[in-house]
């Protein structure tokens, strides 16, 4: 079983390089933006108040963003592994996330890091924006938020998956195809 975690910025590519991953492997794309989402449309008890924070441009609190996922994870008995996307995003979460995996007799394989500079992500998400319609991504004032949150509270993740050896670092600047096999090449390092 093949498990990652695809780590980056907002905009930094996740999304459509878990696409070509998911094609290559076979595995299971868990974003916990489009759970929250989907959740968020349906209106459940999770989705509402998931989205009272992501409209203020802060990170979902743990115990909400934990049960969404274990939900998820158990409805795909039957995977190859799975994609976590977006998550995790504190190192609480990483430890949750390790211990969810172990009571599965799985683990996480490796973190795969896309790395984009700041102005290129605004870039990116402006673009995003216009295309998606998502509103979060238009405002240059919850973009710069998001971005300096993840930098805060997220990037020091990597330092849990580096101290387990299960850091790539991947420049996610390029053609999508030029990025995919970088991924790719980072992955089958660590089979």
């Amino acid at each position: 079983m093949i498990n990652l975690v695809l780590f980056g910025p907002p905009g930094a590519g996740k999304g459509t390089q878990a696409e070509k991953i998911v094609e290559k492997y076979e595995l299971v794309h868990l974003s916990t933006g489009d759970i929250f989402r989907r959740n968020m449309k349906q209106h459940t008890e999770l989705g509402d108040l998931a989205k009272s924070y992501i409209d203020q441009g802060q990170l979902v609190p743990d115990a909400v963003t934990i049960k969404m996922l274990e939900a998820e994870v158990d409805a795909h008995t039957d995977a190859n592994g799975f994609i976590f996307d977006g998550f995790p995003r504190t190192t609480a979460q990483a430890e949750a996330l390790d211990s969810f995996l172990e009571s599965k007799n799985t683990s996480i394989t490796v973190m795969l890091a896309l790395v984009v500079n700041d102005e290129e992500l605004k870039d990116r998400l402006k673009k995003r924006a216009e295309v998606s319609g998502r509103t979060d991504d238009a405002d240059p004032e919850i973009i710069a938020n998001r971005i300096a949150v993840y930098k805060k509270q997220t990037a020091p993740v990597a330092d849990y998956y580096r101290a387990k050896n299960k850091y790539e670092e991947v420049d996610g600047v390029g053609s999508i195809d030029e990025i995919s096999e970088k991924l790719f090449d980072a992955i089958e390092r660590h089979e």
